[in-house]
């Protein structure tokens, strides 16, 4: 009688896997932890052998010879006593007779670099986000507010581990207020320099931040503190490391053979070939298994503009046309929309976010309607046109206007993100604060104003870490963020900013709910070429319902970019009335001058102006921005008297500004800080307080004065 050393793998198990639809190909690959030892198994269909070795065996394969399981390409073998902990490799004999020593393509964790052997690993924890993942599911995520935080681990604070990330990093996005993170490739990478977009194991967490059970809870606690969780993922490119995928049985097995299809240029790495079924399910499984292992809420699919043309970065005679003459990557098409349905239909409320610099059609449309299937694609446009005009001197940006209104056009052809990433602050580009022209008073006031044209504008946000208070110096994977910077002038004025701008973002629906609805929007005025001003309406229409009546929402957004200010600014509105005055980026709080604003609030009345039957006169600061909200609860019943008494009152001074016109009209708010009431000044905005901070909180910034703007 014969021993089965295969752990019992057979052929029938794998076979999704070669049929190319197996989407959970982790559970019978790989290290499998069974009754009183593990079963290897490893895809290698051309090897002559295939052995296991490790720390068990003293890393000598002829212990363990692996059994070739009949029909499947699959080799396989159980080995007793081998539990959680112990290293291990496959040896492999090559259809070209050279034995190589490899690392498990299923790997679950894996030593730190510069080592690479896999480890054996049964995940134990026991999860606690139930309340999220049904809140999750409760809505699609187009649906909600998405202001996301963009996140490289290894340097937003160097040398934490997934641990200490889970109080750090979890206290500080908590506190800006962001709804979202979104993390820098987390798979196994053992070179920091590619930011992890050169991927060795797939199945495996980076092992330089601890286990991944630490990881799980650094997830677990991103969403009890109500942030979703988003994750980079490479499915277009893997590394070269001669241990890791590449030619893997001496053949090319994960890689096309001819360079022309199988080799990337611009990044120096192999192309997957999508076109054999193994590796359609490889990559298949891996986008699952990070959604049903790690609880991750959706995958940012790098690349992806490369991996739908054939002749991406090439030049004629460098690349092979399909089947039809054309340059389009059928294969990659039918991956990405198989991954997209599969997510979908099985992960409720989970995200899946292209990044698609081209005008491929569809992205973000159903796969069923012939899209792609993806929820959102990165606005690259728009990132490219406003970040030249931002750059501009202000003299000069009259003759660009358009670089700030052309994504009008064609903000509801797609789901868009607004992205500033970690591809515009590094390589020579400069940070936010380098692009800004002049001197450091019109840096920070420059981007503040950029960064509330970013916020109104329709498209959920993303930032860049170190963006979110200015950091001077570019991004650098070998350091961590300038943190010392967030004490001092003007770098913290826009971190205080920008957790204003997410706290008005999250509060008021005008600002989300129709990003993807031309309802949603409306210009005031898109053509003051002369006065680099922009003004525009976000609107969140009336809902009828005879049980809880709606009225519409309206906000107006007035961004000035230029150094001047502009008195007296007239603005057609929508409707009579009050229309408060929400935000000033020149609030002293944010480090701006104080001196131009609106008293808190703005009066229309029956004077018609570009195409609207009311209209208001509005104080727009130098290289600033206001927003405006209409409230229909407080009536004005005499426009003309109450005009009057703010105009009387700009002789008072300031003290008796915030007292008499603020604090009377619009009333003490309560910080959702610290609790505590910070009455509003001139501007709509809050008396910059500062308190006492722990000395963890006060090296990233935390714990100071919000701007006073509406509570959640």
């Amino acid at each position: 009688m014969s021993i089965d050393l295969t752990g019992g793998l057979t052929g029938w198990d794998l076979s999704g896997f070669h049929e190319g639809h197996d989407t959970e190909c982790w559970r019978r690959l790989g290290a499998v932890e069974m009754a009183g030892g593990t079963r290897f198994s490893v895809w290698a269909p051309n090897a002559k052998a295939v052995r296991v070795v490790g720390d068990f065996n003293h890393w000598n394969g002829q212990e363990h010879p692996m059994e070739l399981v009949p029909g499947a390409g699959v080799w396989a073998r159980f080995i007793e006593g081998v539990t959680t902990g112990a290293l291990y490799k496959f040896e492999v004999l090559g259809a070209d007779d050279v034995w190589r020593l490899k690392t498990d393509p299923m790997g679950r964790f894996f030593e730190a670099a510069p080592h690479n052997a896999a480890i054996v690993y049964n995940s134990q924890y026991q999860w606690n986000d139930d309340q999220w993942l049904w809140f999750r599911g409760e809505q699609h995520a187009w649906e909600r507010p998405m202001a996301i935080y963009e996140v490289h681990l290894g340097s937003w604070r160097r040398g934490l581990s997934y641990l200490q990330l889970a109080r750090e990093l979890v206290d500080y996005v908590s506190w800006q207020g962001f709804t979202h993170v979104e993390f820098l490739p987390l798979a196994e990478h053992p070179y920091e320099g590619s930011w992890g977009y050169h991927v060795t194991g797939y199945f495996a967490p980076v092992s330089r931040f601890g286990s991944p059970d630490e990881l799980r809870y650094l997830v677990d606690q991103l969403h009890a503190a109500g942030i979703g969780v988003i994750m980079d993922w490479v499915p277009g490119h893997f590394a070269t490391d001669p241990w890791a995928l590449q030619r893997f049985d001496g053949t090319a097995l994960y890689e096309h053979e001819d360079p022309r299809l199988g080799w990337h240029p611009d990044w120096g790495s192999y192309i997957f070939n999508l076109g054999r079924n193994e590796v359609r399910s490889f990559l298949t499984s891996n986008a699952y298994y990070w959604l049903e292992e790690f609880h991750i809420d959706g995958l940012r699919v790098d690349g992806v503009a490369s991996m739908l043309y054939l002749d991406y970065s090439r030049q004629p005679g460098e690349w092979i046309p399909n089947k039809y003459g054309g340059n389009e990557n059928l294969d990659s098409v039918a991956l990405l929309q198989s991954v997209n349905s599969d997510l979908y239909r099985r992960k409720p409320g989970i995200v899946t976010v292209a990044e698609e610099s081209t005008s491929w059609p569809g992205v973000t449309r159903s796969v069923d309607q012939g899209g792609l299937g993806f929820g959102f694609k990165w606005n690259m446009g728009w990132m490219n046109d406003s970040l030249r005009y931002y750059g501009r001197q202000p003299i000069h940006r009259q003759y660009h206007h358009n670089e700030m209104t052309f994504a009008s056009s064609y903000a509801y052809s797609e789901n868009f993100v607004l992205p500033i990433s970690h591809d515009e602050v590094v390589h020579g580009k400069g940070s936010m604060y380098e692009r800004a022209p002049e001197d450091e008073w019109r840096k920070f006031a420059t981007m503040r104003a950029f960064y509330a044209f970013m916020w109104a504008h329709p498209g959920k946000k993303l930032l860049f870490m170190g963006t979110e208070f200015g950091q001077q110096r570019e991004f650098s994977e070998s350091r961590s963020l300038d943190w010392q910077e967030t004490e001092q002038w003007g770098h913290r004025g826009v971190q205080l900013l920008i957790k204003d701008l997410n706290r008005l973002y999250r509060a008021n629906p005008a600002l989300w709910r129709h990003d993807h609805d031309p309802s949603g929007f409306r210009w005031i005025d898109a053509d003051d070429r002369g006065g680099n001003t922009f003004s525009f309406l976000r609107i969140d229409p009336a809902v009828d319902s005879t049980e809880t009546p709606q009225p519409a929402q309206l906000i107006a957004a007035l961004v000035n970019f230029s150094a001047e200010p502009r008195y007296d600014l007239r603005i057609g509105l929508p409707a009579q009335g009050r229309w408060t005055e929400i935000l000033n980026t020149d609030s002293e709080l944010y480090d701006g001058t104080g001196r131009f604003g609106n008293l808190g609030q703005v009066i229309s009345t029956e004077v018609p102006s570009q195409g609207f039957d009311y209209s208001a006169t509005v104080v727009v600061p130098p290289l600033g921005a206001v927003y405006l909200r209409f409230d229909p609860e407080h009536p004005v019943e005499n426009p003309d008297d109450v005009l009057a008494e703010i105009a009387g009152s700009v002789a008072q001074p300031a003290e008796d500004q915030v007292g008499d016109q603020v604090g009377d009209q619009v009333g003490d708010q309560v910080d959702d800080q610290t609790g505590d009431a910070v009455p509003r000044r001139a501007g709509g905005t809050a008396r910059a307080e500062r308190t006492g901070r722990s000395q963890r909180a006060g090296r990233m910034g935390l714990g100071r004065r919000s701007a006073g703007s509406d509570p959640e």
